[in-house]
């Protein structure tokens, strides 16, 4: 085993996550969808590039209308992937390396081809069954109109009027994603008490945490009333500002603070306790680091880090917020920079507007959704060889933060964002839902390129990815870069190694470090690690010290444009 932290109970306070995305990681049977095994076979290269942990997006049976966060059911692997035997032998072969294995958890919403929501459909008006989920009677005269103005995530309004069996219009049942994604109902107890059952599954299995999706969505109030108007859709704004009746309502607290208890009944075990990490789009930060209390989830993902624009001030106000916001509750900080809901962050940095500059917002609602963040940057040109450039100091930016760190597959190999795919080949809901007006989240979720000079660039044998990969990553696959000594992947590599062999690393402690001239980060970890970051547009002059690993040449012991470097001093 490689990695020396792999049995420490808090290996979760400074791990570095791998996302993989399971489509699109490795096609182990040559089918065109990535698999468990083709994950499996990848695992020496993620050990090598020296992640603590692998987090696998939705693996279960799905009819993937939501790319897998439309689950059919939570106790089993879609066939499209494999089967739990394959699961088993991932998670045994990962620990056998010295990696930790997280997967999603989807709580808020089921696939309609659930059997508890057909059993819903099936049923009457008031029956247990339909109390599962939330279906309500419609306003109007005859229940025509829905029962409130909220609106879908992904476009149009969030209910979706159902038919009885003798063909007349029904009740309306809440959606605030896809209409495929029905909500659960959680102030049913069967809810609660099924997802009980499903973290045992796993956790049983031997998996060492969960990913929460739309952590802040579980509960709503009961009372289900409209929220203000959206001028441009004529319904509801999904804005999740503080009393928002279906966003970070008080009930997910309770929530969070069941799956905490049954996380916990696994400290003792050989493997050491169970952990969360939450996506929520949340704003102010006090709002969020309320998920990560000791008797809550673990970690929450910092979205904040990823829009945050690309100057030193607006990334300096994101850290100046976020450390200590998270020492106030005892919890580590999880920083991110993409993931397959967003823009790839080698072709966001390479836009004229990077994101949000945080020296000048005072945010009163939640970060922008991503998809509506994707749609206006698609529509901006885009320098991809700034875009690298830029990528590769953030990710050195990344890591020499304090506490967790997440990459997205393909982020270690400088991937963009396939943002030419063929209309008829969308398969985001965005895209339909929205009309053909917002394209989705795609572009990010192309499968990778791992060897070869050609699609399907080693991603199966010679099957059609289900995305097409463009013919620019000939220059960009694994096997290329793994003999490029200057390469993003081997710059990856050479990160984590110093990541994890350096004492000042596995501290909490963080200082801003002045440094003269330019638009400039500068901070130093533990007693003697000094990362600094040139966002400007003329070289700086470095402090004294050994130069530890830069993002490009120094040009005369100077640090050149978007680059950034680590020093021992």
């Amino acid at each position: 085993m490689s990695n020396p932290h792999f049995l420490d109970p808090d290996w979760w306070r400074h791990a570095v996550v791998y996302q993989v995305y399971p489509r699109s990681f490795a096609d182990a049977d040559n089918d065109g969808t990535g698999d468990v095994r083709g994950i499996t076979e990848k695992l020496p290269y993620l050990a090598e590039l020296g992640v603590d942990a692998v987090w696998v997006s939705p693996w279960y049976p799905s009819p993937l209308l939501d790319g897998g966060y439309d689950v059919a059911d939570y106790y089993d692997i879609s066939p499209d992937f494999g089967t739990l035997a394959d699961a088993d032998a991932f998670i045994a072969k990962a620990h056998e390396l010295g990696i930790r294995v997280l997967i999603d958890l989807v709580p808020n919403h089921s696939s309609w081809e659930h059997p508890w929501f057909k059993e819903a459909l099936a049923a009457a008006p008031g029956s247990p069954e339909r109390d599962r989920y939330v279906f309500r009677d419609g306003r109007g005269a005859d229940g025509e109109l829905p029962p409130n103005n909220w609106a879908s995530i992904f476009g149009g309004p969030a209910w979706t009027r159902t038919t009885d069996p003798d063909g007349t219009p029904g009740q309306w049942y809440l959606h605030l994603f896809d209409i495929s994604q029905p909500d659960w109902n959680w102030d049913n107890p069967e809810i609660p008490a099924m997802f009980d059952d499903v973290l045992r599954f796993w956790f049983d299995r031997g998996i060492d945490g969960f990913r929460v999706d739309v952590a802040d969505a579980m509960a709503k109030d009961p009372a289900l009333p409209d929220v203000a108007v959206d001028p441009h859709t004529g319904l509801g704004t999904n804005d999740k500002r503080v009393g928002s009746p279906q966003w970070d309502h008080a009930g997910v607290a309770t929530i969070q603070r069941r799956w905490r208890a049954v996380a916990d009944e696994y400290a003792d075990t050989e493997l050491g306790g169970r952990v969360f990490v939450a996506e929520a789009y949340l704003d102010p930060i006090e709002r969020l680091v309320e998920y990560v209390r000791p008797d809550r989830l673990h970690t929450t993902f910092n979205f904040d880090a990823l829009i945050s624009a690309w100057t030193a001030d607006s990334q300096r106000a994101v850290i100046a917020k976020t450390v200590p916001a998270h020492e106030s509750v005892g919890a580590p900080t999880t920083w991110v920079l993409g993931n397959h809901d967003n823009t790839r962050v080698a072709t966001r940095y390479g836009k004229p507007t990077t994101g949000k500059d945080y020296t000048a917002v005072e945010h009163e609602d939640a970060a922008l959704d991503p998809i509506e963040l994707g749609a206006a940057l698609h529509a901006m040109p885009t320098d991809i060889d700034l875009g690298r450039r830029r990528a590769r100091a953030a990710a050195l930016l990344e890591f020499a933060l304090p506490g967790g760190a997440y990459i997205y597959q393909g982020e270690e190999l400088g991937l963009d964002e396939v943002e030419d795919i063929p209309e008829e080949l969308l398969q985001d809901p965005a895209w339909e839902r929205s009309g053909h007006r917002v394209r989705g989240r795609d572009g990010c979720r192309v499968p990778l390129p791992w060897s070869g000079e050609a699609p399907p660039f080693g991603f199966g044998l010679d099957a059609s990815p289900w995305l097409p990969q463009p013919a620019r990553w000939a220059d960009l696959t694994a096997e290329k870069q793994d003999a490029d000594p200057a390469s993003t992947l081997n710059l990856y590599r050479a990160a984590l190694k110093l990541r994890r062999e350096r004492a000042d690393f596995r501290t909490d402690a963080l200082a801003f470090h002045a440094v003269d001239g330019g638009d400039v980060l500068a901070f130093t970890r533990g007693s003697g690690t000094l990362a600094v970051v040139n966002f400007g547009a003329e070289p700086v002059e470095l402090p004294a010290g050994e130069v530890l690993l830069s993002s490009v040449d120094l040009v005369d012991g100077r640090l050149p444009s978007d680059a950034a470097v680590w020093l021992a001093v």
